[in-house]
């Protein structure tokens, strides 16, 4: 293993007869979740400004984002993994999947729920040229939409939130109140519901840690931590809607529902829905699937986020508005390209050499 990515020597002027040359198989890096953090970390403004970029890049066609592929087992209902293929077109140029799991009884055993790794294939010969450790690019790539999001729907339209509550209290949770804050959003109170106790306690106390200054309350109800809340944080692991009544949602709170199947068809379908991507969101019993499901149309969807963003969608202020990101693998692809580029950049990369052996047609 070699500490960073051999630099290309000079090459002699190309004889124009000699045809092409041969092109050469891409070295092959692993980069670890220490590395990804140290280049993501701080640098919240400027990621968030390349995911609003991927998402445009996406919403006119510059990318191939095909359905997730789930993963699941007849042994253990509570889990899955998901495979989520993507091309990004632009400067990264870049092909890929996450691979991510999900497995909520890890919790107990005091490990995270989500382990993931990202694979980067080399855009010309298809070449993987890099594996990287990925639950923090994903829960990065989250919370940038979701702070991005409340931006986008809160300007023009409405008072800005000054109440904010935390429903789930994990890394995902952690990493969109990181994001909030360093997008230049403050609250008046912060609360925090999870039906772990612990969890509840365990997010309160950093909490505290990172405010010192705003009132933080732990609420034993989701009703508590709705009607009090003037923007919603939806960040759990319900495989089902759990939240059913919408009357908690009379004041027209902001919600980001990041989790997905949190709400009922009902609360859905007295607000109003922006999505990240129509096709990808309504699948896999999403909450707008159900209501999809229910009303047999999509006119509750009132549509994209880069609809907003464009102008193209304006949003009403006597309604809930709800958005529902499915999480598009366009965006894990982007960072993680980022995140390469920077470890290469640095001199940081680890490179495994010899990881591709059988280079030769015939030997």
């Amino acid at each position: 293993m070699t500490a960073s990515r051999p630099s290309a020597a000079l090459s002699p002027i190309p004889d124009p007869k000699a045809g092409p040359p041969p092109t050469a198989v891409p070295p092959f890096a692993v980069i670890s979740g220490a590395q990804v953090q140290h280049i993501l970390q701080g640098r919240e403004r400027q990621i968030m400004e390349l995911i609003e970029a991927t998402y445009h890049l996406h919403s006119v066609g510059e990318s191939v984002n095909p359905p997730s592929y789930f993963l699941r087992f007849p042994d253990r209902p509570t889990a899955r993994i998901i495979a989520l293929p993507a091309s990004i077109g632009g400067q990264a140029r870049v092909d890929g999947l996450k691979w991510i799991s999900s497995f909520p009884d890890n919790v107990q055993a005091g490990i995270p729920r989500a382990s993931a790794v990202l694979i980067l294939n080399d855009h010309d010969t298809g070449y993987p040229f890099a594996c990287m450790e990925s639950s923090i690019i994903s829960a990065t790539r989250t919370a940038a939409m979701a702070a991005s999001a409340a931006e986008r729907l809160s300007t023009g339209h409405r008072i800005r939130p000054s109440r904010v509550g935390f429903f789930g209290t994990g890394l995902i949770a952690r990493y969109i109140h990181t994001f909030l804050t360093a997008a230049g959003w403050s609250f008046d109170e912060i609360g925090v519901h999870d039906i772990c106790a612990d969890s509840a306690a365990g997010f309160h106390g950093y909490l505290q840690a990172a405010d010192e200054t705003t009132k933080i309350t732990v609420h034993g109800s989701p009703e508590q931590l709705i009607r009090s809340s003037d923007l919603l944080v939806f960040a759990t692991v319900a495989s089902r809607p759990h939240i059913t009544d919408p009357a908690w949602f009379d004041h027209n709170p902001l919600v980001l529902h990041v989790s997905l199947r949190d709400l009922a068809p009902e609360i859905l379908l007295a607000s109003t829905n922006v999505v990240d991507d129509v096709e990808h969101c309504l699948k896999a019993d999403t909450s707008p699937h159900l209501a999809e499901q229910l009303t047999g149309n999509r006119d509750f969807l009132t549509g994209t986020l880069h609809d907003v963003t464009t102008g193209r969608t304006a949003l009403p202020h006597d309604r809930p508005v709800v958005f529902s990101p499915f999480g598009l693998g366009v965006l894990d692809l982007a960072l993680g390209k980022h995140v390469y580029d920077e470890a290469a950049r640095t001199g940081q990369l680890h490179v495994i050499d010899d990881f591709f052996h059988e280079t030769r047609r015939y030997g």
